[in-house]
C-alpha cells in the first residue's frame, strides 16, 4: 500500500471500526465488508466503474444502492455514500481489508492464508486452525484458502510473515537442496 493510500485507508477503516463499536455492529460490519470485497473481486467492471472519476457520484451511489440493497446495514450504506461523496470509493477494497484486520485484532484472531492443491474439508480446516493457534497463541483463526495444483500435495500456511511449507513441492525442493549440498 502506498503512503498516500495508507493515509487515506487507515483513518477511514478506523472510523468505520469506531462507528461499528459504538453501535455494537463490529461483526455485522465484518460480514458486510466481506460481501462487498467478494462483489468487487468478482467484477472487474464494478471496480473500474467505482474508480472512474468521470462517472457522476449520483450514478455510483445508485449502482451501490441497487447492488447492496438491504443486504448491508444502513450505517454501512451511509459509509459507502460518504466514500463516494469524498471521492474515496476507489479505496473501498483497501479500506475493507484494513477494517477486517482491525476486527481480527479486536477479536484476537489471526488470518491464516492456506494454499493447497484441493479445497480443504472441515477436518483439515480444523487441523490447520489448531496448528495456527498453537503457533501464534491466537484465540481464533480465520482461514483464507487458495488452490494451487503445482504444490503436488500438502499445504502452505502463511500467518503474517511466518510461512510453514509442508507441500510436496517444498519437500522435494528441500531434498534437492540437501542433495546438492552433499
Amino acid at each position: 500500500m502506498s503512503i498516500i493510500a495508507g493515509e487515506i485507508v487507515e483513518p477511514y477503516a478506523a472510523a468505520l471500526m469506531s462507528l461499528a463499536k459504538s453501535h455494537d455492529l463490529t461483526e455485522r460490519f465484518g460480514d458486510d465488508v466481506r460481501t462487498l470485497l467478494y462483489l468487487i473481486s468478482e467484477s472487474q467492471e464494478l471496480k473500474e466503474f467505482l474508480g472512474n472519476p468521470i462517472i457522476k457520484s449520483e450514478d455510483k451511489k445508485g449502482v451501490l444502492q441497487r447492488m447492496v440493497g438491504n443486504d448491508v446495514d444502513h450505517y454501512m450504506q451511509n459509509f459507502l455514500m460518504l466514500l463516494v461523496d469524498r471521492g474515496r470509493i476507489i479505496f473501498l477494497e483497501q479500506i475493507g481489508k484494513q477494517y477486517l484486520a482491525l476486527l481480527r485484532e479486536l477479536n484476537q484472531t489471526v488470518l491464516a492464508e492456506v494454499t493447497s492443491t484441493v479445497e480443504l474439508n472441515g477436518d483439515q480446516k480444523h487441523t490447520v486452525c489448531e496448528r495456527v493457534k498453537s503457533m501464534t497463541g491466537a484465540r481464533e483463526v480465520e482461514i483464507e484458502t487458495k488452490i494451487d495444483p503445482s504444490l503436488l500435495g500438502g499445504v502452505i500456511i502463511q500467518v503474517g510473515s511466518e510461512i510453514v511449507d509442508s507441500s510436496l513441492r517444498g519437500q522435494l525442493r528441500r531434498i534437492g537442496i540437501s542433495l546438492n549440498a552433499s
